[in-house]
């Protein structure tokens, strides 16, 4: 093996342990020694991102030495962005699609752009492209999720229904039409609305009728359709709505599976008044949207980018430290093994962080109900919270768990609730619901991640 190559496998493994100071040592040396590189100018990109550097000059540089991948621009537009440059990013993007209008993840991109800078016509690089390439029907169906994913339901029954009158209904427009029937509301309470599908092997259907058998009543239906995807890696996807299917309907198991607020732990750590302040500066240079994701759960407020915790910055890692040991407490206290478990059958060793984002929401913000199906735990860190008069009466601004999403529309009661307090830290099940009400006024500043267990 060269020394080009060693000093890459170090970068390399540096980075999989989440040690990008060490990362980023390694891969500047194997620049250093072979500036023309292709995988090592895309390492030493990819990594100074990810430590919190300024990497959009980087993925610059890596693209020239392949031109040929695209993907290197997004990349670069990305970069850009959280950089504080989103009109350059934005433009590269379009003079990318310009040469390639069926790029289908550039046009994701280019519109998460616009609608975190606030652009209400966030997806207009799609009809363009159609104007181009009018018979693609991939093409077509990507801005139709779009659409769905911000809730514009209207718009998004046009796409489709412009993509059939060209060129036929398909399988993925038909279940495109099922889903915006259930989700808007416009048939929630048709209990048959999916039986034309029942034969299609999908994950992403079958998320979407069990939403729908719960909205519409049919609890069995909707257990049983999480219960096939047992033991299979879509069950992180499935257990929240299994819990739900099994509370409608007074199975006992689903004491086993959520022990109400026994695996919600409150941690208040060792913040003084001067680092959290520091630590709230630091977050606020951080949040350079407008809005958030429409994907995301946040409402009335803005969410970081890129991996936070993983910055190379004293701040950051201070916090990461007092977070680590947290965590390993938490794991080290969770109940026995259970190999069934959505929870309890990881394995207990070494961890890391799947994601890591700081939330700030505005006045009147919260987080609607959702879960983490990628993460194995789950977290709030509290930065700021309003003073007690602008906050609200309780329980404004606290965490809630176990409460459903109120779009299915489920007699259910929450498990409980935490109480935000500066430099509290709640771990959670990442299975589990959660959401927080609303506040008055003020900040509320997080720090959110995902906890995975580390590959042996």
């Amino acid at each position: 093996m060269s020394d080009l190559q060693v000093l890459l496998q170090r970068a390399i493994a540096f980075r999989e342990r989440q040690d990008l100071g060490g990362a980023l040592d390694a891969i500047l040396l194997a620049a250093k020694a072979a500036p023309d590189d292709a995988n090592v100018a895309l390492g030493l990109a990819q990594i100074s991102f990810e430590a919190g550097l300024d990497a959009a000059d980087l993925y610059a540089a890596a693209q020239r030495l392949q031109p040929a991948r695209i993907d290197l621009q997004r990349s670069r537009a990305t970069a850009l962005a959280a950089e504080g440059r989103h009109g350059e990013g934005e433009a590269l993007l379009e003079a990318v699609l310009a040469q390639h209008p069926a790029w289908i993840e550039g046009h994701r991109c280019l519109c998460g752009m616009r609608a975190t800078s606030g652009d209400s016509d966030f997806a207009r690089s799609f009809p363009l492209a159609i104007e181009r390439d009018p018979a693609n029907f991939g093409l077509r169906m990507a801005w139709f999720h779009v659409l769905a994913t911000a809730r514009q339901w209207d718009e998004a029954r046009t796409v489709i229904a412009d993509a059939e009158a060209a060129l036929g209904e398909r399988q993925p427009s038909l279940l495109g039409k099922l889903f915006i029937a259930s989700e808007s509301g416009e048939a929630a309470d048709d209990a048959a609305l999916f039986d034309g599908v029942e034969g299609v092997e999908d994950v992403g259907l079958d998320l979407a009728r069990v939403r729908h058998f719960l909205r519409s009543g049919q609890l069995e239906r909707a257990r049983d359709v999480c219960l096939k995807h047992l033991g299979k890696p879509a069950m992180r996807a499935f257990w929240s709505y299994l819990s739900l299917s099994w509370r409608m309907l007074g199975d006992a198991r689903v004491d086993w599976l959520d022990a109400g607020m026994r695996d919600v732990r409150i941690f208040d750590l060792d913040f003084t008044a001067p680092e959290l302040a520091q630590l709230a500066r630091t977050l606020r240079t951080l949040h350079t949207m407008h809005e958030p994701w429409h994907e995301q759960s946040v409402r009335g407020g803005t969410q970081t980018e890129r991996p936070l915790l993983l910055r190379i910055d004293p701040v950051i890692a201070s916090v990461r430290s007092k977070i680590e040991a947290a965590v390993s407490k938490y794991i080290a206290e969770l109940p026995p093994f259970d190999a069934a478990h959505s929870l309890l059958a990881a394995p207990r060793g070494r961890f890391l962080f799947a994601g890591s984002w700081s939330v700030r929401l505005r006045p009147g913000g919260y987080h609607a109900t959702h879960t983490h199906p990628m993460g194995w735990i789950s977290s709030a860190l509290y930065v700021t919270v309003p003073d007690e008069a602008d906050l609200g009466p309780a329980p404004s601004g606290h965490l809630q768990f176990g409460n459903p999403p109120p779009e299915l529309a489920l007699p259910l009661e929450p498990y409980g609730a935490v109480e935000p307090k500066p430099g509290r830290l709640a771990l959670f099940p990442s299975t589990m619901w959660h959401g927080t009400f609303p506040f008055t006024d003020g900040e509320r500043m997080t720090i959110a991640f995902d906890i995975i267990p580390a590959k042996a």
